[in-house]
């Protein structure tokens, strides 16, 4: 899509109620107005600010969960005026004097979280803490994201990788963010071949940490899922995966366990009953990984813990095994596209929204071509 209508001096957009000149191109954007407010509106075309940015094409952006919490009101860091979204694919345009690893026509993925790569944190992979004011989550949340026609990347080298040519820009949309997600959940679990891991929460990011969860082998993988289709979507395509609903998952973990638990078990439902599921279907010194993000505070009920001696492992995804996950999609160990089950052009992005707000027609991921 091609929008390069020129603005009126007066015209404003964002929090701040900027001030553009006729001579600035323009271009569509999905902006978050204020809480509970998302607009599709013209803002001016991202340039470079730093030598290390690059700009980028959007071919094809997604809606995360995520935007909803940042719609209403969810994530405080969110900042009003911003461009919303974090997942996309796309061709470099532009880079700046410090970018090496990739270069115009690239086709790249974006990775949902900037870093810096010389901190004390990026250099020992924790790249979520990247204590740069751009680190962490930033696209999308503090800084314009990538539901519009171009996105401004900062520390390109590190936020970008370049997407293998035998793989389509729809087998590599979800790399950057729920595919690293259940990488990252998957790493840090501790996997192996003699576990049964439960997985609690069957939406995109549930069904991404499945998808990494099955190259560790565990001896047996559980999914809890209320919805009746994403069940029925894991049975068609995973029909090794023993499924289960959240009624009777407590029991049904403990039968089909050899310990009386689960080993590991990945909360990604984000559910104040899911949360507490996920400690109760655990045997005595599990794992138990909190992937979700709540919106609100969450309790542990320490002495009804205690004796289990369980390690939480929470935190936001660290996002640096990028190029790893698309070698797995070259390699045809990891296939995502079954995930995207709608498609809609970025000038209707607000029915897309509804749709996957409101979970009709049996949507698991959206994609927005750009």
């Amino acid at each position: 899509m091609e929008n390069r209508r020129r603005l009126d001096t007066n015209r404003k957009f964002g929090k701040n109620g900027s001030n553009y000149s006729k001579e600035e191109q323009t271009m569509l954007t999905y902006t978050y107005v204020s809480k509970g407010k998302f607009e599709l509106i013209e803002k001016p075309k991202p340039v470079l600010l730093h030598e290390r940015d690059a700009i980028v094409k959007v071919t094809l952006a997604s809606i995360c969960s995520s935007d909803l919490h940042i719609k209403h009101g969810s994530v405080p860091r969110a900042v009003p005026g911003i461009i919303v979204g974090h997942e996309m694919v796309g061709i470099v345009e532009e880079v700046g004097s410090a970018v090496t690893h990739v270069k115009p026509g690239d086709r790249v993925t974006v990775n949902v979280e900037t870093f810096c790569g010389e901190c004390f944190f990026c250099k020992r992979g924790f790249v979520n803490n990247c204590t740069d004011e751009n680190g962490g989550w930033a696209l999308g949340c503090r800084i314009d994201g990538g539901q519009a026609e171009y996105v401004r990347v900062p520390f390109a080298d590190q936020g970008l990788n370049k997407i293998p040519e035998l793989v389509t820009d729809r087998q590599a949309l979800l790399v950057g963010d729920v595919l690293a997600t259940g990488y990252w959940a998957t790493r840090i679990s501790e996997i192996t071949e003699d576990d049964t891991v439960l997985i609690i929460g069957a939406g995109p990011t549930g069904i991404c940490t499945l998808l990494c969860v099955m190259l560790k082998n565990p001896k047996r993988i559980i999914v809890c899922e209320k919805d009746e289709n994403r069940i029925r979507f894991i049975n068609e395509h995973y029909p090794d995966v023993l499924t289960v609903s959240p009624e009777v998952c407590a029991d049904f973990v403990r039968e089909n366990s050899d310990h009386g638990g689960a080993d590991v078990v990945l909360e990604v439902a984000g559910a104040e009953s899911t949360f507490r599921m996920a400690w109760e279907c655990a045997r005595p010194n599990a794992i138990v990984t909190v992937v979700a993000l709540y919106d609100k505070a969450q309790e542990l009920p320490l002495p009804n813990m205690y004796g289990k001696n369980l390690t939480f492992k929470t935190g936001g995804v660290d996002g640096c095994d990028c190029e790893e996950t698309l070698k797995l999609i070259a390699e045809g160990k990891i296939n995502t596209e079954p995930l995207i089950t709608h498609t809609y052009p970025l000038s209707r992005i607000e029915e897309a929204y509804n749709l996957f707000e409101n979970k009709r027609d049996g949507v698991i991921k959206v994609a927005v071509e750009c």
